[in-house]
């Protein structure tokens, strides 16, 4: 009986630790990366409502509803930094992306919660969205390569790109030319 209560207990640990978030960085840290130390005191955060249109354009993006009614974000003149989640396979994935000029400057896995896919979050994969814009279909400009074993993690990676370029198209008002 002892020792079926121990492989239990060491089941248990095990599932718990699984299940555990990863966390690569902090909100906080993430905006001192995304804007100057300089200009930390001069942000600005907002809140963006999600009215019905909205709650559309997202859900075709992401492919599934979007539970939220708002979002809060970070600007600073034309920089924008959004932290948003999408399920990779069945869990969570948290983003911080920052946006300058309709085009994405920063892109960085804050916590996964995945058992595998992480690999999305190394430099020289979030790299190659440096610089991506939307173009007038509100699809990326730029391919990006994908990573063998981390497909949906990778899939994740780029709605929240999209996601992310539209909603700082929208906030700052300004036109793909």
């Amino acid at each position: 009986m002892k020792l079926l209560r121990g492989l239990c207990l060491v089941c248990f640990c095990l599932i718990a630790q699984c299940l555990q978030a990863k966390t690569y960085m902090t909100k906080k840290e993430f905006l001192k990366e995304a804007f100057s130390p300089a200009s930390m005191e001069t942000i600005e955060k907002k809140t963006l409502w999600l009215n019905q249109d909205l709650q559309n354009d997202i859900s075709i993006i992401l492919d599934h509803p979007y539970p939220k009614l708002r979002l809060q974000y970070w600007q600073l003149d034309n920089q924008s930094v959004w932290f948003l989640d999408e399920i990779g396979k069945e869990r969570p994935i948290s983003f911080g992306i920052s946006i300058k000029n309709n085009q994405i400057s920063l892109i960085k896995v804050l916590a996964f919660r995945e058992s595998r896919g992480d690999e999305i979050r190394m430099q020289a994969y979030t790299e190659q969205f440096n610089g991506v814009q939307l173009n007038k279909d509100d699809r990326l400009n730029q391919s990006i390569d994908g990573i063998t074993g981390a497909t949906m993690s990778v899939n994740a990676m780029k709605k929240i790109s999209r996601l992310a370029l539209k909603l700082a198209r929208i906030t700052t008002d300004e036109r793909l030319p």
